[in-house]
């Protein structure tokens, strides 16, 4: 597959990029996504300038992929545990 020209408007701004053709769709959801944040910050807070919404979406994105890394480590800690209790449990079975 090859790469495509885009462009994504982002804050009324446009952003030429070029992308994988794999990689398009998620690329424009992506600028849909942050483009609805930015309305919704607008609207929640009344808020004009660009570069506060702009910092509010940032924010509020780094606090998601946080929260998503510490349930991921949860999660493997978790899954690591288990696999002990089956390890355990299949190393006491007496195997003929």
């Amino acid at each position: 597959m090859g790469e495509l020209a885009i462009k994504i408007r982002i804050a009324e701004r446009e952003y030429p990029m070029r992308v994988k053709e794999e990689e398009e769709e998620r690329i424009r959801v992506v600028g849909k996504i942050l483009n609805e944040r930015l309305r919704f910050f607008k609207d929640q807070f009344g808020l004009q300038d660009k570069q506060d919404l702009l910092a509010l979406v940032a924010f509020e994105t780094m606090v998601d992929k946080v929260k998503l890394e510490e349930d991921k480590d949860t999660h493997g800690a978790d899954i690591g545990q288990k696999l002990n209790v089956l390890e355990e449990l299949l190393s006491s079975v007496n195997v003929k």
